[in-house]
């Protein structure tokens, strides 16, 4: 992992990962959280359901955003402080999800409001904000 330090942010940099949403994924997910509702484990259940089929947790989604931002930008050593996501469109298992998080504003304070947004293929599926607080450069 590298970090992109406080100092050196700017607005405007992304950062970007993809990842395919798995039926292992959608299980760990439901057992560490707890959540099994049958919309994401049921495909019969689900069918009857908006969304015609079984549907990954939204939530994990969001886990892809902390991901790039805990690894990737500003990465090692940031802190999710708070976030307001919408979900717009269902990811489902085998869809890959490319997530991408970008610098919209750098406050005091090692505060960073981030641009984040999901897409499967070209749908939208999770739009919003988060803020972070970025690491700082080490004193040598």
């Amino acid at each position: 992992m590298v970090s992109v330090y406080y100092e050196d942010l700017q607005v405007g940099q992304s950062a970007s990962m993809e990842r395919t949403v798995t039926e292992r994924d959608v299980q760990m997910f439901g057992d560490a959280t707890g959540d099994h509702n049958p919309v994401h484990f049921d495909e019969a259940y689900a069918a009857k359901t908006i969304f015609r089929g079984r549907v990954a947790h939204g939530v994990l989604s969001i886990g892809f955003i902390s991901a790039v931002m805990g690894t990737r930008l500003p990465g090692e050593g940031s802190i999710f402080v708070s976030a307001n996501f919408s979900f717009k469109a269902p990811v489902r298992i085998g869809e890959t999800v490319i997530t991408t998080c970008t610098v919209r504003e750098i406050r005091d304070r090692r505060q960073v409001v981030m641009d984040c947004l999901c897409m499967v293929g070209d749908t939208v599926a999770v739009t919003g904000e988060a803020l972070v607080l970025a690491p700082k450069r080490p004193k040598s």
